[in-house]
Parts: structure tokens; sequence; C-alpha cells
């Protein structure tokens, strides 16, 4: 069953099709490659990176019960199987076969992959393309880009040309970037270019010890207006990662409207930012993507981990967002359940919010199916120039 085949309503035909149309899924990253013990399965399936208290189980979330209810047929099994059960029947299969398809099944056309997660353990983009039946391109991870200079330049001098060069070349072969910005720092940093001098002394502290992740805020300031410098030149978006997340995000920094200051800054430069994930800020994220013209939404993974809930999300962002300025992105990520889910969430939570307002008579059939072709694939390839 392709994700989404079981919508939760009837819909009229031009709609159903639209929903159920290849997705653009333009924010994941790779998944294992290996098989994987019920412990590290178990962290990959939250966004948690502990196990659940003694005597409990990640299962016993929104997520765990879609994993057993909706990727449990596609690996020959009854819904609602016991998790042991579902574990080794994936064990049997094998991880390449799993991730096939589940991966195939999501009804994916194009997988635009975040590489910032190291590890040989994780599928490349071209290799989730393979799997997945589906385009696959790169999405580039600013701060991965910033530890590699850190890593080899000489001076802080050159620390700002190496910078611009590494983010110009690996800008030739993908088509984004992406910030964690909020996860070293929050969202409520200055907004202002740091001076040239600045940047050069906070460098010199940096390359005494380049391993450290990125925390200086200049240093991080200047990466961003760098990597918009980049951006503008090769016309690319500027994904942030905002709302909910790991475990080292302060929730409370995260809010996407501590950024308005940069995002006002960047708007005659013209570079698309996409606010990414936004729950619980969502709203104010919608706020940001109706004021300005170069900001975008999605909601990521909240609907495969909010799962059943996914309509109630979906349903707020078609309450208040221009529909040109929303996008399709699984964050699917370590487990391809992950970004199955995502798929089929999403799809059956924008047919629910679909349904209310056709049977209101607040929207046409056309407009329905038009919106819900934007959403899934036309927005994203408009500035991801697919």
């Amino acid at each position: 069953m392709r994700a989404g085949d079981a919508l939760p309503v009837e819909l009229p035909d031009a709609v159903r099709e639209a929903v159920l149309a290849p997705l653009v899924d333009h924010h994941c990253h790779g998944v294992r490659r290996d098989d994987l013990t019920r412990a590290l399965f178990e962290t990959l399936i939250t966004e948690a990176d502990l196990p659940a208290p003694p005597g409990t189980t990640h299962f016993d979330t929104p997520a765990g019960l879609a994993v057993r209810r909706w990727c449990a047929p596609l690996l020959g099994l009854d819904p609602h199987v016991p998790p042991a059960v579902y574990l080794a029947r994936r064990a049997e299969l094998g991880a390449a076969e799993v991730n096939r398809r589940l991966l195939r099944e999501a009804g994916i056309v194009a997988f635009l992959v975040d590489t910032g997660i190291n590890g040989s353990c994780l599928l490349s983009a071209a290799e989730m393309g393979r799997l997945g039946g589906a385009a696959a391109d790169e999405i580039v991870r600013t701060e991965q880009v910033e530890q590699a200079v850190a890593a080899s330049t000489a001076s802080g001098v050159s620390y700002i040309s190496d910078l611009n060069d590494n983010l110009a070349a690996k800008a030739a072969r993908a088509v984004g970037f992406t910030s964690v910005v909020a996860h070293p720092h929050g969202l409520d940093f200055d907004p202002a270019r740091p001076s040239r001098g600045a940047v050069i002394a906070a460098a010199n502290r940096r390359l005494a010890d380049p391993q450290d992740r990125l925390a200086d805020p200049v240093l991080l300031r200047h990466l961003l207006w760098a990597v918009v410098d980049v951006a503008r030149e090769r016309s690319l978006p500027l994904q942030f990662h905002t709302g909910y997340g790991a475990p080292g995000l302060d929730p409370h920094r995260a809010d996407p409207t501590l950024m308005t200051g940069f995002i006002r800054a960047t708007q005659p430069i013209g570079v698309p930012l996409v606010l990414m994930h936004c729950h619980p800020f969502h709203r104010q994220a919608a706020h940001l993507a109706t004021v300005f013209p170069h900001v975008y939404v999605d909601v990521g993974l909240v609907p495969a981990h909010t799962a059943a809930g996914a309509a109630a999300v979906v349903g707020e962002l078609l309450e208040l967002v221009p529909f040109h300025k929303q996008l399709f992105g699984s964050d699917g990520h370590g487990v391809a359940e992950t970004c199955y889910l995502g798929a089929l969430y999403y799809r059956r939570g924008l047919a629910g919010a679909l349904a209310v307002r056709l049977a209101a008579g607040e929207w046409s059939v056309p407009d329905a199916a038009r919106v819900a072709h934007m959403i899934g694939s036309g927005n994203a390839r408009r500035i991801y120039h697919l």
C-alpha cells in the first residue's frame, strides 16, 4: 500500500489524485543501512536520544503505534503486530530490503537530503534515490562546511576566504542550504553582519580548538551571511530548523519569530528562507510566511510524530499560510519508517483538511486539487529549481 492510499475520507477523484500524486520531500536525512537492535530502533522513531524509562518503550507513542499499523503490512505482517514480531520480521528481511520497500512505497518523486548527519551507516542521497525509485539531490548543512574549514584553515584571515570558497564549491552540486543555528545558539541572534575584524578575531579563537561544535555568536552570524551571499549568487534557498526537535535544542529559543530581524534584513536580497518543523510555533511561522515574500514553511516531522493528530496541524497551516508558501518535508531520518510515515500522515492530514473545506462549500474541487499539487511538489520544484 503506497503511503496515503488508504485516505481517511472520501474525496472527489481529482482531489484524491492530487493528494496521492508523487511528492517532493524537500527535507529528509539518510536512513541506516545496517540491521538495528531494538534499543537503537526505538531511539530512531522518536526525537529522544535515550531509551525509554525502565519498564516502558518508545513504541508506546503515536509514531510507535503508527509503525505497527502502517509499516507492518509492507513487511508482510498483519497490522498492529507486537513490536517484537515487527522487529523480528525487519531483521529477517534485512535493512536493504526494508529500506527499499518503505522508501519506494512512500510515493516520493524526489528526495532532497540534508547530508549534515555523518556516518558510513547512513545512506547517501544517491542511495536514497536509488532505493526509493526517485531523484535525489543534496541539501548542504552549513555548519558542517564551517567545521571542515575550521579544521584545515591556517589563520583567521584565510578562514573567511576558505569558508566562501568551500560554500561556493558545495553550492555548485546542491539544491539548497540548511542551518541548525537554533541548536547551538538559538534563533535570537543579532541579525547584523559582523565586521571583518570581529570575524578574524573570533576565527583565531576558534582555530585554537576547531573540533568543538561552532557556538561563537560572531562566527554563527558570519556563517549565515556568507551562506546568504552564496545562495543569492546560485539562486538557492536556505532552510532553518525551528520548533520541535532534538534534545539539544532549547525550545523557547527555537521560535522563528526570534529571527524576524534577520528575515527582514534578507528580504531585499530575495534568498528564499524555509522555516522547517515550526511546531509548536507554526502559527508564528505562518505569520512570517504571510508578511515576508521570501519566507516558506513546512511542519516537517510533526505529521509522522503526531500520527492520527496530523490533520489538526496540517489544517492550521491551511488556515493561515498562503498556499504557495507551504512545502512537504518528511524530515525522515535514521529508519525508513520515518520517511514513509511522514508521507502517509501528510497525505492523510491534507485529505482530512480538504474534505472539511469541500463539504462546507468553502473550496471548489479544482482549487482543492491545485493546492494539493502546489504543497506536495509544485512549490518545492519552483524554489529549488527542480
